[in-house]
């Protein structure tokens, strides 16, 4: 269901040599590109890919190797052949399958049953694009593809005016826009994620497209969705978690809100850019299943979402860099998921012109390394095609793809102009547009739907305390204000609102608890003391002493793996809090009976010095709340927002209970091996397998009500006339699904194929909300973890109420990657479900009809 990006011999290998033999579909890099080598290794082939799953223990946080990579995989000079997919062809049919502009994306719905279809909106934006384009010349169009390099424009990216074409402002950051003025930093993707709650997401992306709109940035880099495989990955807050179907949710319904916003949202970084250490140098090796099933799906749902762009990542793919990989990108992205978009780099991991036979469009910024004044495209990619290596066709592709973004996204249509100012921050630019609106509202509500209530022996919510303490820099403001470092590369002084890098924005004002708690105790008459050293231990315990509660604030921070903080080169060292926390709480809590812990982390923390003291009387997980946080905090303590958030990772007991972890070591001329021996079994998955008891589970929130789930009914969906009922029988009869254009984004695939209902009540005295959770349980011969997340809704309820809760499956959420055949298909057997409260709190159990 796409425009086809790529035909040459080598990618009939690597679509149907899966269940056989395998070539070369991969592309040279910067440091061996005068001596392309052909190679009889194919990138994501089944012939080099296990397909069982591997559980091999693992003891340590971090693991270090030395290289074992040869040497990236290399795409031959030669002449390649190009024909473009064919056009979708399947009609709209609403109201399951409606025609859907961007601007005017399907109503959000805690459990949608509508398969949005881009496809006419696409065909019109193709249409005028190659009219635009038609005239062009060689160098006109490759000018639509290649950045104007580093620093070159007032944007992070920038693609110049061509023709009638006005060029695109391309702009950090996923929670907000970067390096600018007068805009809001929104609370993080893993924040966002928490919340489980599709509304609030949708809510979250239309904003920050909204901002983008009023900034005149075409294109916003955002959101990111890699996988949280390493729980010390520096980058997983900018994320949606551990897991791939919450992730994809979250991805799905941020772009939708970002796109109605008016700015082309970026699916990044793909793929298996799980690890900031020797990012660029570094092959992740993963298995087809795997990366099916686990890595690709938020992506895959990206392109259901009518994602505009998809943004390649810096390390290598099974020995392919990710932006020259013709798997990923050609058969993956543009075949089978049926991307109609345009696919760019991340800054500067462009490795070779013939990237773009591999399925590149536009390199960013441009320039091979940042102010060399040379690129992979430029006049190389005029070269390449002007002498039959690349096809003007395949130039046409690219620039068609990059331009009938624009015109999908109706940037046609009065943009505004750029009003940013990336590389000079003081420049009067940044603050002729404010952008902020009210979004302070959702922030606001965002961070406090995605704190996550972890423990509470009746010390929350708080009313009317006679007097409370505040212990710990989190608590406070940043000494220096709320930018006190470059893209906040550095040590927190104050509350963390969010991590480090180009993930981030500056703070047009943040709100501390210290503030938000002071306005309530003012309501409330309270006395309220602090004491925000960190390292004075026995002050800091004497300052509680008679105090009705102690709450003690602590937090972890992380970030891009430019920017080393504190040893931290972007992944964390370890799991343990900042600033002695661990210490701080236990000094805490040996003289107050009533010591809250409230933390803000950009991930997982062991809690097991303290976790279980039994003056430790509640604990709120908060994330990273970015403006507003304070606040939400204070919503939370004080029970005007009732908690209804729950972990989107697991909280171990101990660094070696997780899978998977952080591999360091290697020189800088180094090619590291992180083989993803785990397979399958990531995050609760590998807990659940190997009988392993965490902490707090994936999934676990408390609240401050508590709820009753009954009456489970399942019922299979008849599906509409208008579906292939011809692979819906093939599938049903235990076929896979075709190897064919949009093969894994198809209707028949997605739309609703079975219903399941049952009741919730509250059954406590408090309005709450609550987060139903759907876990498929396959036959032990499919070889999958013992659960799976496949559906999850929210609803919200009165005390002694009852609601009607339903949480439809699709052929998609019940199947499995075959890799011999290069399809979906279900697994022989009984598939079994359960509905509860978290992966391991399951309250109704039932059987998928056959």
């Amino acid at each position: 269901m796409a425009r086809r990006s790529l035909s040459f011999v080598l990618l009939l290998v690597s679509y149907a040599a899966a269940s056989n033999s395998s070539a070369a579909i991969s592309t040279p890099s910067a440091s061996n590109s005068s001596t392309p080598v052909m190679t009889s290794t194919n990138s994501m082939t089944s012939a080099n890919m296990s397909t069982s799953v591997v559980t091999t223990s693992t003891t340590s946080s971090m693991t270090s190797y030395l290289a074992t990579e040869t040497g990236p995989l290399t795409l031959p000079i030669s002449q390649y052949s190009f024909t473009p997919f064919p056009t979708p062809t399947l009609a709209p049919e609403p109201p399951i399958f409606p025609a859907t502009d961007p601007l005017y994306p399907p109503p959000v719905s805690a459990d949608s049953m509508v398969v949005p279809d881009f496809a006419p909106a696409w065909a019109a934006a193709y249409a005028k694009a190659k009219a635009m384009i038609s005239n062009f010349t060689i160098q006109q169009k490759v000018n639509v593809t290649t950045g104007v390099g580093w620093a070159n424009g007032l944007c992070v990216g920038n693609i110049p005016p061509v023709g009638d074409f006005p060029g695109l402002c391309l702009q950090d950051s996923p929670l907000g826009i970067r390096d600018t003025d007068l805009v809001t930093s929104f609370p993080a993707g893993i924040t966002a994620a928490s919340t489980w709650n599709r509304a609030l997401m949708r809510a979250r992306g239309l904003a920050i497209g909204q901002e983008n709109r009023m900034k005149g940035v075409n294109i916003a880099l955002g959101p990111m969705m890699n996988i949280g495989r390493i729980a010390q990955g520096g980058r997983n807050w900018e994320g949606f978690g551990a897991d791939p179907f919450l992730s994809g949710e979250a991805a799905y319904e941020t772009i939708l809100g970002l796109q109605a916003g008016g700015v082309q949202a970026t699916a990044k970084h793909y793929i298996n850019n799980e690890q900031e250490w020797k990012r660029t140098q570094e092959s992740s090796n993963v298995d087809d299943r795997t990366e099916h099933e686990i890595y690709a799906q938020p992506f895959m749902r990206s392109v259901m979402a009518g994602v505009s762009s998809v943004m390649c990542s810096y390390n290598l793919i099974n020995d392919t860099y990710a932006c020259n990989n013709n798997k990923t990108l050609n058969d993956m992205m543009k075949r089978e998921f049926g991307f109609q978009g345009f696919i760019q780099s991340d800054w500067s991991a462009t490795m070779n012109t013939l990237s773009a036979v591999a399925g590149l469009d536009m390199t960013m910024p441009g320039d091979i390394t940042f102010d060399s004044g040379t690129s992979y495209f430029g006049q190389n990619l005029t070269d390449f095609v002007m002498n039959g290596t690349i096809t003007e066709q395949r130039l046409d592709d690219m620039a068609t793809r990059i331009i009938a973004a624009w015109y999908y996204m109706h940037q046609d249509e009065n943009y505004p102009n750029a009003t940013v100012s990336s590389f000079d921050f003081y420049n009067p630019i940044n603050r002729e547009v404010n952008a902020q609106s009210d979004h302070y509202i959702i922030v606001r509500e965002i961070g406090a739907a995605g704190t996550v209530l972890l423990k509470n022996e009746g010390a929350l919510p708080l009313c009317k305390p006679k007097s409370i303490v505040l212990v710990g820099s989190d608590a406070a403001p940043p000494v220096s204000g709320p930018n006190e470092y470059s893209d906040q590369g550095g040590d927190p002084s104050g509350i963390l609102a969010m991590g480090w890098g180009s993930g981030t924005n500056n703070f047009t004002y943040l709100i501390s608890p210290y503030e938000a708690i002071q306005a309530r105790a003012r309501v409330d008459q309270t006395s309220v003391f602090w004491n925000f050293d960190d390292w004075n231990l026995a002050k800091a315990g004497n300052s509680v002493i008679g105090m009705e509660a102690a709450i003690v604030f602590i937090n972890s921070d992380s970030g891009e793996g430019y920017i080393t903080v504190d040893g931290n080169a972007g992944d964390r060292q370890n799991l343990t809090a900042w600033h002695e926390g661990d210490q701080l709480i236990l000094a805490v809590a040996a003289q107050n009976n009533n010591t809250i812990v409230v933390t803000n982390s950009v991930g997982p923390l062991i809690l097991e010095p303290w976790v279980e003291h039994p003056n430790v009387t509640a604990i709120v997980w908060a994330n990273l709340g970015g403006n507003e946080a304070g606040n939400a905090i204070t919503d939370i303590l004080y029970g005007a927002w009732n908690p209804s958030g729950k972990l989107p990772y697991t909280i171990a007991k101990s660094p070696a209970d997780y899978p998977a972890q952080l591999v360091t070591g290697g020189t800088a001329a180094d090619i590291l091996s992180i083989n993803y021996t785990e397979g399958l079994l990531i995050d609760y998955r590998w807990f659940d397998a190997q009988n392993i008891t965490p902490r707090y589970e994936f999934g676990f929130g408390l609240s401050y009500t508590t709820f009753e789930y009954s009456d489970l009914a399942i019922m299979k969906i008849n599906p509409a006339d208008y579906v292939q009922m011809d692979l819906i029988q093939n599938w049903e009869n235990g076929g896979a699904s075709p190897i064919a254009e949009g093969s894994s984004t198809a209707l028949w695939l997605h739309i609703p194929a079975y219903r399941v209902t049952f009741n919730v009540k509250n059954t406590g005295s408090l309005y709450g909300g609550e987060i139903p959770q759907l876990y498929i349980h396959h036959p032990l011969s499919a070889a999958e973890p013992p659960s799976i997340l496949k559906g999850f809704t929210n609803v919200e309820v009165s005390p002694g109420q009852t609601t009607s809760v339903s949480i439809t499956l699709s052929r998609y959420d019940v199947s499995i990657w075959d890799v011999v055949r290069q399809g979906w298909a279900k697994p022989e057997g009984t598939i079994t479900f359960s509905v509860g409260a978290s992966s391991r709190d399951f309250r109704l159990n039932g059987t998928i009809p056959a």
